[in-house]
């Protein structure tokens, strides 16, 4: 018997002589010692090399997560810079006379100012030289009375003269290259001619207008100044010979509204009238026949006594800002209500300061629009981020006209100090914001706030909506259907394998099971798109009847092999059991696909999918979580189960010994002694497979709608983070927000996988040291 720390030296059996003695004469030979020490030497080498190739491999690994974590982070950043403003120039108004409406092209070099003497003044926004000056209407003749935009992105303007007509004008900025040298030269088109059209046949002067270009007709609103409110249309003729266009002139006179019109905006479906009063009162007209508009309802769009100073549409025409003398800038839309009719709805205010609002001016491009009071403040701001970007002093005294470049980076504002102010703006990204990003937000066109993914549209005028809540619903959701699949049958058959299952058998089990992680995921997700989708939907009922019959029938199986004779069971070797459930599991599912179509006919009316909205509301979706799950969870097993096999059977076999010697029975060491010390490399496997099924993107690129949904039910699509960045990705424009929000989405995505790492790592730990004493 050899106690502890005592060393034995063993005979060799052909000699009979002591190991360590025969070592010491061999030793003695000088072709030994040279032989043992380079040997040796070798040793040491390959040794130091393996040690620093490993280190050199540990730190590479690091230093490439690193610079992938700060390129997305490089990428992303932007993002999250303020905004900023600076003046660049400041002159007199050029031209002279009074502004009444201003605009700025697309390089904001030029901009052009439509005076109260009916001048279009085009002019150098760095230094405010004229470059040209054209009359608009005769000298002596009829004034200017009222101006309407209607639509800044067409550079269309309307004047209201004082003899009832109106002329409809389009600016514009042709740019070309004589001499390779840039140019950009100012024009003036009328598209209805030079010729005023007359709008009011009494000929009284106009004080409100609003005017609406389609395809059919030219609608027209006005007030006059005997208090008349007048809608009149102008439907084209279009001759096909000449192609020339008339226009057919109708009117009608709307009564009954219950103040003084002040302000009117036509939509630009022509299927609105807006009419306001200062006070703050807003009713609406449905248009739909414009020989017998329908007065539909009447609104507030001011707090308590506050004035409404000012009233625009957002971009697209669908959303009204309107500012009062509080200083306040709301924003409404019509909203469908339970009885299915559209009422205009205030949705979200922005609080500028105390003095009233004297200007708005809209972003072409975006949700945008700028705002300047008395005080002579501007402020910038995102009506879908629901936030105030920038405010500055722009001048002193107040603010008579404002305009922003289509490019949103040059703003003008015309001061009562007779000065035009020219700033330069820095605001790349304004609709990104916490609540545009991860919260519920009102879109136009919604009836509630939603959280919507919708990155692109076939308009311009179209509202972004960037909230990644859907997306990494969508990845969790998905991730956690492939492991409540992956993760039974993983962990179950490694312990089966690892603990029950013959050698031999073994070692055709495992490395069959590891193969399966080399089939590439886009086969798995071509297969589960295009055959296991359609599959499932042909027989869902023979699918849920799988999932019940299956547990039931090995049960009743395993019962019957029990109560067989032993000579029976003993023609199987142990260990190879399960070979037996292979045809069994085979016949199990024969039968229960089998039956799909009687249980159909029978218990859901002859369609399940049909039966399940009408009695519960479920919809179904041919590639949904079902489909994600099973596809994904084939891909995630061989991960789970290889690493937890080899965990399991790494367990030292003399504390099985131990344990079977002691008393204890097969299955209660398998649960308190071999489950508990393999417990952190079984949830090491775990962890690592869901960090595959998160990071997975063929699959669920290929095998679900692709629809950002929030449902938890399993007959709905996903939309994942991954399959998200790679769907869009290629139709991004280069550091766009929506090219760097698709950056942020990976840098979630990449956070995730790092937090169930970490925490993985911290329990496994734990786990590890916790029964490091078994």
């Amino acid at each position: 018997m050899v106690s502890r720390g005592e060393v034995r030296v063993c005979n060799n059996p052909v000699t009979n002589r002591p190991y360590d003695r025969v070592m010491e004469k061999a030793s003695e030979s000088p072709l030994f010692d040279a032989a043992n020490e380079r040997r040796y030497q070798w040793r040491l080498m390959k040794d130091a090399a393996a040690r620093r190739a490993v280190g050199v491999g540990g730190v590479g690994v690091i230093i490439a997560i690193l610079l992938i974590f700060f390129y997305l982070v490089y990428v992303v950043y932007p993002l999250f810079v303020p905004a900023s403003a600076g003046p660049v120039a400041d002159y007199p108004v050029p031209g002279g006379s009074s502004t009444l409406h201003v605009e700025a092209e697309e390089s904001g070099e030029l901009a052009v100012r439509y005076t109260a003497d009916g001048r279009a003044v085009f002019f150098r926004l760095a230094d405010g030289a004229v470059v040209k000056d054209q009359p608009l209407i005769p000298t002596g003749g009829a004034t200017v009375s009222a101006l309407t935009a209607p639509d800044a992105a067409a550079n269309d303007v309307a004047l209201g003269l004082s003899d009832g007509r109106v002329l409809p004008v389009r600016h514009g900025f042709a740019l070309s290259y004589p001499n390779d040298q840039r140019t950009i030269t100012p024009a003036l088109a009328f598209p209805y001619g030079e010729a005023a059209l007359t709008l009011d046949d009494r000929h009284q002067p106009l004080q409100g207008l609003a005017v609406r270009d389609g395809e059919e007709a030219l609608l027209m609103a006005a007030t006059t100044a005997d208090g008349r409110l007048l809608l009149v249309t102008f439907a084209k003729q279009t001759d096909f010979l000449s192609d020339e266009t008339t226009l057919e002139r109708s009117a009608v006179e709307l009564r009954g509204v219950p103040f003084a019109p002040r302000f009117l905006l036509i939509t630009p479906d022509q299927r609105w009238l807006y009419v306001a009063s200062e006070t703050g009162e807003l009713t609406s007209f449905d248009l739909s026949d414009t020989a017998a508009p329908r007065h539909t309802e009447t609104v507030r769009l001011v707090k308590g006594k506050a004035q409404l100073t000012s009233l625009r549409f957002l971009i697209g025409g669908y959303s009204l800002l309107a500012g009062s003398s509080d200083g306040r800038i709301a924003q409404w839309f019509p909203v469908r209500d339970d009885q299915n009719i559209n009422r205009l709805t205030f949705i979200r205010g922005f609080q500028q300061g105390s003095a009233p609002v004297q200007a708005l001016a809209v972003e072409q491009r975006r949700k945008g629009f700028v705002a300047a009071d008395a005080q002579g403040r501007v402020g910038f701001y995102n009506t879908t981020a629901n936030a105030s970007v920038l405010t500055v002093d722009v001048v002193k005294g107040g603010v008579s006209a404002l305009t922003i470049s289509p490019r949103a980076d040059a703003l003008l504002a015309e001061g009562k100090d007779g000065r035009v102010h020219v700033w330069q703006v820095h605001n790349e990204h304004p609709e990104v914001s916490w609540s545009a990003l991860w919260e519920k937000v009102h879109y136009e066109g919604y009836s509630q706030p939603e959280y919507v993914w919708q990155s692109s549209a076939a308009n311009n005028d179209f509202e972004p909506k960037f909230s990644l809540t859907p997306l990494a619903f969508g990845t969790l959701k998905a991730a956690f259907y492939a492991m409540l699949f992956a993760a039974p049958l993983a962990i179950l058959g490694a312990i089966y394998t690892a603990y029950f299952m013959a050698p031999r058998m073994r070692t055709v089990v495992k490395p069959t099971i590891e193969i399966m992680e080399a089939l590439p995921t886009v086969i798995l997700g071509f297969l589960a798109g295009l055959w296991l989708a359609p599959f499932f939907e042909n027989h869902l009922p023979g699918v849920f009847a799988l999932l019940v019959v299956a547990p039931f029938g090995v049960l009743a199986f395993a019962f019957v092999w029990s109560q067989l004779p032993l000579r029976i069971r003993s023609l199987v070797p142990e260990g190879w059991e399960a070979a037996l459930l292979v045809p069994v599991l085979l016949f199990i599912g024969w039968f229960a696909l089998s039956l799909s179509l009687p249980m159909e006919q029978l218990f859901f009316n002859g369609d399940m999918r049909a039966w399940l909205d009408n009695t519960f509301g479920i919809g179904f979706d041919q590639r949904n979580a079902l489909v994600v799950g099973i596809a994904m969870g084939f891909a995630v097993i061989p991960n789970i189960f290889s690493i937890a096999e080899d965990a399991i059977f790494s367990v030292p076999k003399h504390l099985t010994f131990g344990s079977l010697a002691l008393g204890a029975t097969p299955w209660q060491t398998l649960s308190r002694v071999v489950i508990l010390t393999a417990s952190p490399g079984i949830f090491s496997a775990l962890m690592i497979g869901l960090g595959r099924a998160v990071g997975e993107t063929m699959i669920v690129l290929m095998a679900t709608g692709n629809t950002p949904v929030m449902d938890l039910s399993i007959f709905q699509g996903m939309r994942t983070l991954s399959a998200n960045v790679a769907v869009e990705m290629p139709e991004s424009e280069v550091a766009s927000t929506h090219y760097r929000i698709l950056f942020l989405a990976a840098l979630v995505l990449f956070m995730f996988t790092f937090a169930f790492n970490t925490v993985a790592e911290i329990v496994r730990q734990r786990l590890r040291k916790k029964y490091s004493s078994l």
